[in-house]
């Protein structure tokens, strides 16, 4: 568990780390200069909280006395830090605004419970005065899930950090399931499985600041999913709490007793009750692993060898396949950080007459499990990747991936700080639809965005029947017009993933950003019906208002 002052309340991590690039600075940013058509790089550093005067709190004191009678006076915060920390969470919008000193979503004053029944006495006084709460677990949500804006009637905004809630509360070896509090951060939730030789297995990039709470109302996957499943995959059971009360789903393998509520649970956002407690599928620590590397002359070939592998149920855990500007690009950014000596510059030669030169795409494939199956699954997707055209390079690039694969978010401050925008959006549809969908959103983020840009994209999770879409694109920011530049492009973006047959999120979740086309996903009927869930769970409509429903 991090105390909330050693991480950055308007940028990624702890602020004792920062992203190394190994003496390479000037290289590295002439190079990001030069990829987006610019001469130099401003200097656009973020505003500081001393020069920043937040909005005044709006909460009664008879409100503010009650929460200290619940929780104790140390766990109600109203400094303007704690405030400021949970105003915004760490999407590109949020960034841009909290650099700019726009805190006017920050909640009135931040609670920290440790217990549900301490979650229940908070709720139900806050509904009783109308006061909005927002559920805050790591932050990390880069669509607008937690913000700390009260909704319409609303007199004021809690926001509700259950990172105290950070229990292991049992282990069951016998069914392989472990039950937590919804408040453990990723690294103590494997710290605390590891030690009795367990793993969940959820390695999403924001691990080491996201939590189990988070992961699952967001329905996140990890980059691990091929073996280990997304949240609603490994969920067993839950506890959520609401103004209305407290409700749980059963522990069971399976059960035909009407619809799944762990449906609603995964993915609920923290609108339809406060995840307080979770039961998941544990698996044994992995005895090998191993990540390697392919090279395809064509993305279409790379992604062809992902569906044989999937199709063939053969046990990977991760396959990401970059297009080739992502290969392009993440290679040149390798080169400069660790300039290739004699041996790979001939090997890049050899690539090159060998037709896996400029257009190449990498594909990273990662095993893990026993080591019989480890060894037998090596062997079956280096197959089906030659059959392919695929060529092995051996496990290097995927060594240098792991060492940066929590990491690279801290590159996103610098890059700020000197005028360049970086975001990500994913998607996912079928295989036969997916060329269709890659090639569409392509093209609309190159419309919004104009040249000044670089758009990147992988496959970075992959099912029988399917797989997402991942693209990150930097762009040089349009100074004093950035949050109107970023909609241009979001709406171009989204619109084009509904038209080509895309979901509007395959692991990020909808918050405030994707609610509009999320209605449009989903259909007046069913938005309908998610309402009524609320309405009778939460009637005030405090729970995260102005999110998902």
């Amino acid at each position: 568990m991090y105390t909330r002052d050693e991480l950055r309340w308007n940028g990624w991590g702890l602020r004792r780390r920062g992203f190394d690039l190994k003496g390479r600075d000037a290289a590295v940013w002439s190079f990001v200069a030069e990829t987006l058509g610019l001469d130099a790089l401003p200097e656009t550093p973020p505003r500081r909280l001393a020069e920043i005067t937040l909005p005044t709190s709006r909460l009664e004191a008879s409100l503010l006395a009650t929460l200290r009678e619940v929780v104790g006076s140390e766990r109600v915060r109203t400094d303007d830090y704690e405030r400021a920390f949970h105003a915004l969470g760490k999407s590109y919008p949020d960034l841009v605004r909290l650099r700019s000193g726009d805190l006017s979503s920050a909640p009135d004053a931040v609670v920290y419970p440790e217990a549900s029944g301490e979650v229940l006495a908070v709720l139900q006084a806050c509904a009783e005065r109308r006061v909005a709460v927002v559920p805050y677990g790591g932050g990390s949500s880069v669509v607008g899930g937690v913000e700390g804006r009260p909704g319409e009637g609303h007199t004021g905004c809690v926001s509700l950090d259950l990172t105290r809630m950070n229990q292991l509360l049992q282990l069951d070896t016998t069914s392989r399931t472990a039950t937590f509090q919804a408040g453990v951060y990723g690294p103590d939730l494997e710290r605390a499985l590891g030690k009795r030789g367990y793993t969940l297995g959820h390695f999403p990039q924001s691990f080491e600041f996201s939590t189990l709470g988070g992961w699952i109302a967001a329905r996140g996957a990890g980059q691990q999913s091929n073996r280990y499943g997304a949240a609603d995959h490994w969920l067993v059971a839950a506890e959520l709490v609401a103004p209305s009360g407290a409700w749980r789903t059963l522990a069971v393998p399976h059960s035909a007793a009407g619809p799944n509520l762990n449906e609603l649970v995964a993915g609920s956002e923290g609108t339809l009750g406060v995840i307080t407690e979770a039961t998941v599928r544990v698996h044994e620590t992995p005895e090998a692993r191993d990540v390697r590397a392919y090279l395809f002359r064509s993305f279409a070939a790379g992604a062809a060898a992902i569906r044989r592998i999937v199709q063939a149920e053969l046990p990977v855990a991760m396959m990401r396949l970059s297009d080739a500007d992502e290969s392009q690009f993440f290679g040149t950014f390798r080169a400069l950080l660790e300039p290739p000596g004699a041996t790979r510059a001939a090997a890049e030669r050899g690539l090159a007459v060998a037709g896996f030169g400029e257009g190449r795409c990498a594909l990273l494939l990662g095993l893990e499990g026993d080591a019989p199956n480890v060894r037998h699954a090596k062997r079956m997707t280096a197959w089906l990747c030659a059959r392919e055209g695929g060529l092995p390079v051996g496990t290097g690039p995927g060594e240098s991936w792991e060492v940066r694969r929590f990491t690279t978010p801290y590159l996103r401050d610098p890059l700020l700080d000197r005028g360049v925008g970086i975001d990500t959006l994913e998607t996912a549809t079928s295989w036969s639809n997916l060329r269709r969908l890659y090639e569409a959103v392509r093209t609309a983020l190159r419309g919004a965005l104009g040249p000044r840009a670089a758009i990147l994209a992988h496959i970075s999770h992959s099912y029988p029947d399917g797989a997402s879409l991942y693209f990150t694109f930097l762009f040089a920011q349009e100074r004093g017009d950035e949050l109107a530049q970023w909609q241009r492009v979001k709406d171009a973006a989204s619109e084009a993933i509904l038209a080509a047959g895309g979901t509007i999120s395959h692991h990020h979740g909808v918050g405030r950003d994707h609610k509009r086309w999320f209605d449009e996903e989903k259909g007046p009927l069913a938005v309908a019906m998610l309402r009524a869930a609320k309405a009778s769970l939460d009637p005030e409509d405090v729970l995260n208002p102005g999110k998902l429903i």
